[in-house]
């Protein structure tokens, strides 16, 4: 009766983020250059702004030698990051639980002169349609700490990697300064001001992923490094890097404390993101 029920909880949490995500994840960005339609110049203005907002993340694609290696990306977003993998000459596959970005990385393939609905398919990360030892390298950024299960999905990577494969993994950080500092004190100022709020857990949820109608991605988990430790253990390296900050944070003595100085400073103790590199 339980796993009946967990299985009922899980095909709604797949069902929920099929459609969520089917709004181009990082969406904003485009939104904010006023991009209408994906043109390659389009495309390009786009990647630009995406790769110097997370001015980090090129670092884990450009200190690999992908060249002829089969290299695998779960979730695959507005496709920037699949865009750089399938630059560097590998033999790129992807996968995504909505149609949406699943159509953005095929016609990007496609402007690239490669194939794209062979390569690219609509899957869940907890079930990845690919056998064993199918792959050199797994890249997986913002996708896995949504499925519902976490551990399932990490030991889907684990399964496709080959022997002395890597994987790139991003996961939401539990430690930190936002959900160890800024979440509290919000929800003191609430208590103090005696507002009610019946869902705190939307309201978190709601700083991270929320959609251009406004709603609130329908599942997030978030992982301390503890917790990625015994994630990875089958895993025979493992490193953990953090990355990222909000946008602007104003501490308790009013100091406006900006992205760009904190990315290299306070988010490398205490960012919103576990960056994990990880060789099976």
């Amino acid at each position: 009766m339980l796993r009946g029920f967990m299985v009922g909880l899980q095909h709604e949490i797949d069902s929920k983020n099929a459609e969520f995500w089917d709004e181009l994840c990082g969406s904003w960005i485009a939104s904010s250059l006023g991009i209408t339609t994906h043109s390659m110049d389009n495309l390009r203005r786009y990647d630009a702004a995406f790769l110097a907002y997370y001015p980090y993340l090129r670092g884990y694609v450009d200190s690999e030698n992908l060249t002829g290696k089969k290299v695998f990306e779960i979730g695959l977003g507005y496709g920037t990051l699949g865009q750089l993998l399938a630059e560097k000459k590998c033999d790129y596959h992807g996968v995504d639980i909505a149609k949406g970005t699943v159509a953005m990385m095929q016609y990007r393939l496609e402007l690239l002169g490669k194939q794209g609905k062979e390569k690219v398919q609509v899957a869940s990360a907890l079930n990845l349609p690919y056998r064993d030892k199918s792959f050199d390298y797994v890249y997986t950024v913002g996708c896995l700490h949504h499925t519902g299960n976490i551990a399932r999905a990490v030991s889907e990577v684990y399964r496709v990697l080959n022997k002395g494969g890597k994987a790139i993994v991003m996961l939401y950080n539990h430690s930190s300064f936002r959900l160890k500092v800024q979440v509290p004190l919000m929800h003191l100022k609430n208590l103090l001001m005696q507002r009610s709020i019946t869902d705190w857990s939307t309201q978190v949820r709601a700083m991270y992923d929320t959609d251009a109608k406004g709603e609130v991605a329908p599942h997030t988990d978030y992982v301390t490094p503890s917790e990625v430790r015994s994630l990875f253990r089958d895993f025979t390296y493992l490193k953990i890097d953090k990355q990222n900050f909000d946008e602007y944070v104003r501490t308790r003595f009013r100091i406006p404390l900006r992205r760009e100085w904190a990315l290299n400073t306070v988010a490398r103790l205490a960012g919103l993101d576990l960056y994990i590199t990880a060789i099976k």
